[in-house]
């Protein structure tokens, strides 16, 4: 009988551990969950007083926000409301969130809408935290877009010098998570289905994120058939809500709670994705439409032998055939999520957003750590790639 050193899968997907993220006590899903899940969660949770944050737009040109803040009220459970978060949630709408709860004397964060104002009030826990030395608070998202900040454990935010930082602790994670469908349907187009494909970026890059375990590398491989098909229907009938519904889900497949002890960006695809967005003013999902394909092709070159396996097994679940190599496969995947993007209509280039090229050789340093990265001078070429001819 031969013996296998265990040492040869420590750097494999076969060794690892799973947890579930340590704050969250419930995910609701469905259309019109709202109006139950909320005080059923904040029964669990022991929230007497509740500040709800969100973002301008969402407040004034929708009636979602309203809709939260009846349920809180008719509990007497309404704290106030705190709506000016903005993209990628710079630092000063942040402190004035702070000052907001602790003048509102509540004790729990509703958050509503996307990535930024979910990352804000965990910014605010953080800072309330650190400033008063106790427990951390605890959040309730809401989310109106598919880019499933809900279920991380960190916070993006711009700092006072206009740079992308993070925060990041296990108890961060948001306590409560809503998915009801109806409370999308006011998301503009471009954002829902941008953050559709910010979904595609978490799924594929979850495929060769390392500590990622198997079980959620397959669920991986369920939201990405599920995000490849209903994106399109979603496109083609914007007010259908099982559609819509389907796609929060999918959502929560592609970033599925997990235990981890530091945020940091998934892959390369994010890496840049964080590098651009704040600095440019580039909305994270169209970031993830302008970076997730090259970024897969480029991993056709670069990537490990298993990973290259994980990434080939997604054509399986698209239903599409392989190409009869590992490589071939990879760069099928790549030009079909190149489809994707240009099919719902999201296809960009780094000038439109006034992106300089002379910053290209920067931001492929700050993406991969250093010049002296292996990957720096493929990187600087993907990103050149991101100009029209």
């Amino acid at each position: 009988m031969s013996s296998v050193d265990s040492t040869e899968y420590e750097s494999s997907s076969l060794q690892g551990s799973y947890a579930w993220t340590e704050t969250l006590k419930g995910v609701y899903y469905g259309p019109g969950s709202l109006k139950t899940a909320l005080p059923k969660l904040l029964d669990v949770l022991g929230g007497a007083k509740a500040l709800i944050v969100t973002g301008r737009s969402l407040y004034e040109k929708t009636d979602v926000v309203k809709k939260v803040e009846a349920i809180l009220k008719e509990r007497k459970a309404y704290g106030g409301t705190f709506h000016e978060i903005g993209q990628h949630a710079p630092v000063a709408g942040i402190r004035k969130g702070l000052k907001a709860f602790e003048d509102a004397g509540a004790d729990i964060i509703v958050s509503v809408g996307g990535g930024s104002p979910i990352d804000a009030a965990k910014a605010i826990i953080y800072f309330h935290q650190q400033k008063s030395g106790g427990d951390f608070l605890k959040q309730i998202a809401v989310p109106t877009t598919l880019s499933a900040a809900e279920y991380t454990v960190g916070a993006g935010y711009i700092s006072e010098e206009g740079k992308k930082v993070a925060v990041s602790n296990p108890q961060l994670a948001p306590a409560g998570i809503i998915l009801d469908a109806e409370l999308t349907l006011a998301t503009p187009e471009r954002l829902w289905l941008s953050t559709g494909m910010r979904a595609v970026d978490h799924a594929v890059e979850n495929l060769y994120r390392p500590l990622v375990p198997p079980p959620v590398k397959h669920l991986c491989y369920a939201a990405l058939a599920d995000l490849f098909k209903y994106l399109p229907e979603s496109k083609a009938n914007p007010q259908a809500i099982d559609v819509r519904q389907k796609l929060q889900i999918a959502s929560w497949m592609s970033l599925w709670p997990l235990r981890l002890e530091k945020y940091s960006a998934l892959g390369l695809s994010h890496a840049l994705g964080h590098k651009l967005g704040a600095t440019y003013s580039i909305p994270h999902g169209i970031t993830s439409c302008l970076t997730l394909a090259p970024t897969v092709a480029l991993k056709a070159q670069i990537a490990s032998q298993e990973d290259k396996e994980w990434l080939s097994g997604t054509l399986f679940h698209l239903r599409e055939q392989s190409t009869g190599s590992l490589d071939g496969d990879v760069l099928k995947l790549s030009g079909l999520i190149d489809g994707l993007v240009k099919n719902l209509g999201l296809q960009s280039n780094l000038e439109e957003y006034k992106v300089p090229r002379a910053d290209v050789p920067t931001i492929a340093e700050l993406a991969v750590g250093n010049m002296d990265d292996p990957t720096y001078p493929q990187v600087v070429k993907l990103l050149e790639g991101l100009y029209p001819n």
